[in-house]
């Protein structure tokens, strides 16, 4: 079971539609990718990554996208969400309270 971080519930609003990617890599690490329209019609993100364990590694919010569809912003998401899994030295210990705000 995940633990989210107070970047998730910030970034949460479940009136909001969303789309979402979930992952699980073979290490076990889980990737958790979502894409949403605001009410004001802006593209916007959550990323984050979570250890086995389901301690947050790293969590980041986008409040805007711009230009980008949700599911243009959802591959680069996945993508982005894959790196921070693969290379442990781009996690910082603040990272999991980071947000791309």
């Amino acid at each position: 079971m995940r633990t989210r971080g107070h970047v998730y519930w910030d970034w949460a609003d479940p009136s909001l539609h969303n789309r979402s990617h979930d992952e699980i890599l073979d290490d076990g690490t889980h990737i958790d990718v979502q894409v949403r329209l605001s009410r004001t019609g802006n593209t916007q993100m959550f990323i984050g990554v979570y250890a086995p364990s389901g301690a947050a590694l790293h969590e980041e919010a986008f409040d805007s996208r711009p230009g980008e569809s949700m599911t243009r912003a959802l591959a680069w998401g996945v993508g982005r969400a894959r790196k921070f899994a693969c290379e442990p030295s781009l996690l910082k210990p603040e990272s999991a309270s980071a947000s791309g705000r």
